[in-house]
């Protein structure tokens, strides 16, 4: 097996990677529309928690060709991509959520009683102190959601949404193991690139660079003494 394909086709296999990353980026955005007042909810009703996440669980471990198929017959989605974006935006429900109600639950509560004790409305707490400190984790969440709809998006081309699993079911079924290989190779560096993005983007967030400041500088304190008490 070689790459062969990957080289001769680098304007198709680059079509369908743009394919690809359109089909997941849109089923990314449809799932936060519809996790985020979900986690937000969860965060707040315990209650709700363990029924939510379990539904949602129940939802991840259909599989996805299964799942696929069950949407064929309803009207407005059958073939194509309006399907895959159901599909997909389904999947990232599970991760989103979980990390979403984690994140939010994972802030510090003196800090958010200091919030409203300088007079702060439910809503001003949320937006300026709660989800500013949650935004790394929710960031990870994302990350966790995007490389994973990266992932399943190939199995849509299937019903032919397009994007970079076209390779791999045209090149098994032409017995084609080159365009096999070229697909996985740009599949696998597609979900890379993205999970290097958005992990740069989490240590960017303000509450990460905050929390490594202190540490850096205990850090320096402690050289300091070390060498003072060489002396």
């Amino acid at each position: 097996m070689n790459l062969d394909y990957l080289f001769e086709n680098r304007d198709r296999v680059l079509e369908l990677t743009w394919d690809h990353l359109q089909l997941s980026a849109t089923a990314l955005a449809i799932a936060l529309v519809i996790a985020i007042p979900l986690g937000v909810l969860v965060a707040n009703v315990r209650a709700l928690s363990l029924p939510v996440l379990v539904l949602l669980g129940i939802v991840y471990t259909i599989p996805s060709i299964a799942f696929l198929a069950f949407l064929i017959p309803v009207p407005g989605l059958g073939l194509g991509r309006r399907s895959a974006v159901v599909v997909l935006a389904a999947y990232a429900q599970l991760a989103l959520v979980r990390n979403i109600a984690a994140a939010l639950r994972g802030v510090d509560a003196a800090t958010l009683e200091a919030a409203q004790g300088v007079g702060m409305t439910w809503w001003q707490v949320f937006w300026r102190v709660r989800l500013p400190l949650a935004l790394p984790v929710l960031v990870a969440g994302v990350r966790i959601a995007l490389v994973t709809t990266i992932s399943l998006a190939t199995v849509t081309a299937f019903i032919g949404a397009g994007g970079l699993g076209s390779l791999l079911f045209d090149g098994i079924s032409r017995d084609y193991p080159s365009e096999i290989l070229s697909g996985a190779v740009a599949i696998t560096t597609l979900a890379l690139c993205a999970e290097a993005l958005l992990r740069l983007l989490e240590r960017l967030t303000p509450a990460a660079r905050a929390a490594r400041v202190p540490s850096s500088r205990r850090a320096q304190s402690g050289e300091l003494a070390f060498e003072e008490g060489q002396r």
